[in-house]
């Protein structure tokens, strides 16, 4: 089920789907979750909203990534994943979007559960 959540410091609207997806799987406030991600990016050289970027902070936080498989590319939803999962913490990418699922529930500033998934983040002890 969608939960609305937003921990922007001053409650935007913006394009900052993996602090809020990191912030809310790791634990941590939005303005923390910003500096670490931009700091991972910096060492990396890249920006900080690459998959690859906010990926290595989920790594280094015991996340683990898997694809899913090709058979069906474009029909598992956000919904889906959240019903077949309905225990841990999971992070969910999508063609330029990210979502944090936990025990069943996505959590977003929009309900973007039409959305396609085609990857997922999680933690091998949940």
């Amino acid at each position: 089920m969608f939960r609305e959540f937003n921990p922007n410091p001053v409650g935007r609207r913006v394009t900052d789907c993996a602090v809020r997806a990191v912030s809310l799987a790791i634990g941590k406030d939005w303005e923390t979750t910003y500096l670490i991600i931009a700091l991972a990016g910096m060492q990396m050289g890249d920006m900080m909203e690459i998959n690859s970027v906010w990926g290595s902070v989920l790594r280094q936080n015991g996340f683990y990534r898997k694809a899913l498989p090709e058979t069906c590319p474009d029909c598992y939803t956000v919904r889906d994943f959240s019903r077949d999962n309905p225990k841990g913490t999971f992070l969910l990418g999508m063609d330029r979007h990210v979502v944090t699922v936990i025990d069943g529930d996505w959590f977003d500033i929009f309900d973007c559960g039409d959305e396609t998934i085609f990857y997922f983040w999680y933690r091998k002890d949940e």
